[in-house]
């Protein structure tokens, strides 16, 4: 559980590295039937920005902990990519779509940890 703790900083670093905002992590770890413990959701306000949140997310956990995603979708368009580190799902989306999909209120019983924008 710590390898995995260190993989959400390092993926917070990354987000943040790029200006990315509205961090939320949702703890699914006490939730039956989830498949995965954590989920990262962020925005970025374009899909440059997207792409680029993605690209240094990538980065920071393979400078710092050896780690690369399993598998990364949605860079086609980077509306919304996601990125599977098995443990942690990171979900990076564009305003607009994140409200639409409005994950934060899917899954209501997780414990969801607000972290502070950078100015």
């Amino acid at each position: 559980m710590e390898q995995t703790k260190q993989l959400l900083e390092s993926i917070k670093k990354g987000i943040q590295e790029k200006k990315g905002q509205g961090i939320v992590v949702a703890d699914l770890s006490g939730i039956d039937g989830t498949i995965c413990h954590y989920f990262v959701i962020c925005q970025g306000n374009s899909p440059s920005q997207v792409e680029a949140i993605t690209d240094s997310v990538g980065e920071f956990a393979r400078k710092e902990l050896g780690e690369k995603p399993v598998h990364v979708v949605g860079l086609e368009n980077a509306q919304w990519v996601a990125m599977d580190y098995t443990d942690v799902l990171v979900h990076i989306f564009l305003p607009d779509v994140r409200e639409y999909y409005d994950l934060e209120h899917l899954w209501d019983d997780a414990k969801l940890t607000r972290i502070p924008d950078l100015d």
